[in-house]
């Protein structure tokens, strides 16, 4: 029972991961729930519920991140409201349509948003670029963040 424990927590871990950019994936739950696989898998002595904790905040952060960065990417390019709420509402339908509607929807949201505010099609496709930038960073991010999971339960793991 433990090494199945032990392989089923790496799967999720490593499933986990590839969920981050995967939209059909979970990667916040498959993370934390690897996390809790392994640490039962040893009684909790060695990756204890202080690891899994960490793992579930880490996991928060990169919840956060997926919905934070493209409407702050939008915001930081000089975006109006109107910019940042069309890429919320783009990443929210983007979500239904996989992984172009995902990786695409907040710029597509954020420039229909922003020319029906304002008719200015240089302003509309700047906030486009914004939300789009806020995206890939925050995919970024996301990644490190997963590896971080990664990183902390391995290290309860040998330490």
């Amino acid at each position: 029972m433990e090494i199945l424990l032990y392989v089923l927590g790496a799967a999720a871990l490593v499933a986990g991961v590839a969920g981050v950019v995967l939209p059909v994936l979970p990667g916040s739950l498959l993370l934390v729930a690897g996390a809790v696989l392994v640490a039962w898998a040893g009684d909790f002595q060695r990756v204890g519920w202080g690891t899994v904790a960490v793992a579930a905040v880490l996991s928060v952060a990169i919840w956060a991140v997926d919905w934070l960065a493209s409407v702050l990417g939008a915001k930081a390019f000089g975006a109006s409201g109107w910019a940042v709420a069309g890429a919320g509402v783009g990443l929210l339908v983007g979500f239904f349509l996989g992984l172009p509607g995902i990786v695409l929807g907040p710029a597509v949201g954020a420039v229909a948003f922003e020319y029906a505010r304002n008719p200015d099609v240089k302003r509309a496709l700047k906030a486009g670029a914004g939300a789009f930038l806020g995206f890939v960073l925050g995919s970024a991010v996301k990644v490190a963040l997963a590896f971080a999971v990664v990183g902390t339960v391995a290290l309860a793991l040998i330490w």
